[in-house]
C-alpha cells in the first residue's frame, strides 16, 4: 500500500504501516476525533502535534485500543496495522498489543526486577526457558541503549533506576515482544534535558526497525526526531506532511500560528 502526502510539497511516496480511515472516536458519548484519515509510514517517525485536548493521545491509542482498558468508547471508521483490521470482530487484543507497543508519558516500570520487567511480555506470550528469556532481555536492553548501565544489576528493582533509565526500560519492555509499531505518548515530558537527548537519539536508531509514532508538545523535538508531522486541532487533522515542510512552509494558517506560538 502506497501513501502520498501532498499538502504543501511534491508527493513523497511511503509504505503505510498503519492506515487510519475516517476515524470517529468517542468517550462516553463525547466525540473527540472527528473523521481523521492518516497513514503512518513503515520505518519512519511520525510526530503528532497540537494543543492540549486536541485528540493526539486518543489518535495513537486508537491504534492498539489501549483506551478501552479504562473507558467506554465507540468507534467508527477503520484502523489497519498491515493487513490486520484493528476493530475487526475477531481481533485478539493481546496479539494486537504485542504488534503495537506503547510507551507512556511517565515511566511506569513494574515493581519487579529489571530482568522481570523486560521478560514480562515474552513470558505472557509463552516464552519460559531461562536462557531464551535472558537473550531477549539482553537484546531488548541493548536496543534501548540501557544494557551497559544495568547489565550487572538485572535483579535489582526497576524502581531504583533514574527517571530516564526507567523510561528506556519501558522502551525495552515494549521491544521485548518484537512489535511492528511503537507508540510514544509524550515520552520525554517527565525527563531532564540529558535524558531527553538519550531518548531522542534512541528514537532515531529504532526507526531503522520499527514504525514509530510520537505525541509531543515540544516543537523542537518534533522537528528533530520525525520524518513526518501531523497537526491536530479540536479533534481534526489540519495538516500532515513531511516535517521539513510543516515547519518551514506550512500549508495552513492554523499550523503556522501554532508552531510559531501564536496559540496553544
Amino acid at each position: 500500500m502506497k501513501a502520498e502526502r501532498t499538502l504543501a510539497s511534491a508527493p513523497i511516496e511511503t509504505v503505510a504501516k498503519v492506515r487510519v480511515r475516517d476515524l470517529v472516536y468517542s468517550y462516553g458519548g463525547k466525540e473527540v476525533i472527528h473523521g481523521i484519515t492518516i497513514d503512518f509510514a513503515e520505518r519512519e517517525v511520525t510526530a503528532i502535534i497540537g494543543p492540549s485536548g486536541c485528540g493526539k493521545s486518543t489518535l495513537i491509542k486508537s491504534v492498539n485500543r489501549i483506551a478501552e482498558v479504562a473507558s467506554e468508547v465507540t468507534v467508527s471508521g477503520t484502523v489497519h496495522v498491515g493487513d490486520l483490521d484493528v476493530y475487526g470482530s475477531d481481533v485478539d487484543l493481546v496479539e494486537l498489543r504485542r504488534r503495537v507497543g506503547m510507551v507512556f508519558q511517565k515511566p511506569n516500570p513494574f515493581p519487579k526486577s529489571i530482568f522481570d520487567n523486560v521478560a514480562f511480555g515474552p513470558r505472557l506470550h509463552g516464552t519460559t526457558a531461562r536462557g531464551e528469556l535472558a537473550d531477549i532481555v539482553e537484546r531488548s536492553l541493548r536496543q534501548a541503549a540501557l544494557w551497559d548501565e544495568v547489565r550487572d544489576r538485572l535483579q535489582d528493582s526497576a524502581l531504583e533506576l533514574s527517571g530516564g533509565q526507567q523510561q528506556r526500560l519501558c522502551i525495552a519492555r515494549a521491544l521485548a515482544v518484537e512489535p511492528e509499531v511503537v507508540l510514544m505518548d509524550e515520552p520525554c515530558s517527565a525527563l531532564d534535558p540529558i535524558a531527553t537527548a538519550k531518548i531522542e537519539e534512541l528514537i532515531h536508531e529504532l526507526k531503522a526497525s520499527y514504525t514509530i509514532v510520537i505525541v509531543t508538545h515540544n516543537m523542537q523535538q518534533a522537528a528533530r526526531v520525525s520524518d513526518a508531522t501531523a497537526f491536530l486541532y479540536m479533534g481534526r487533522l489540519v495538516e500532515f506532511d513531511r516535517t521539513s515542510t510543516v515547519f518551514t512552509t506550512p500549508a495552513k494558517k492554523e499550523t503556522e500560528d501554532y508552531i510559531t506560538g501564536r496559540f496553544g
